[in-house]
């Protein structure tokens, strides 16, 4: 179970060829081709326009986002809270029951 297990390369399956060797051959160098033509650019895009309307739905919602996250936050931060003072009562009532014995 904790040895770890390596995997062996798969014997090949089906017809194989040896390999044979193939003898160099000369290149010629292609005839000169004409260039391509420019290639012609698309349309710009129109800019993105904001109404009053859109630019306060924006708004809104970046509000509402960064109150929900705040929320979970100090939520979190008093449960982080809640749980140290309730370790610390703990603690002070083991060590009563201790130094009373």
């Amino acid at each position: 179970m904790f040895r770890p297990k390596i995997p062996t390369m798969p014997q090949p399956t089906g017809l194989v060829s040896p390999l044979t060797a193939t003898e160099p051959t000369a290149t010629v160098p292609a005839s000169q081709t004409p260039h391509p033509a420019p290639a012609v650019p698309a349309p710009a895009r129109p800019a993105i326009r904001l109404t009053s309307g859109t630019a306060l739905a924006l708004v809104g919602g970046g509000t509402a986002a960064a109150l929900v996250v705040g929320a979970v936050l100090v939520s979190m931060l008093f449960a982080v809270a809640v749980t140290a003072a309730s370790v610390a009562v703990c603690a002070v009532v083991v060590r009563s029951v201790l130094n009373s014995r």
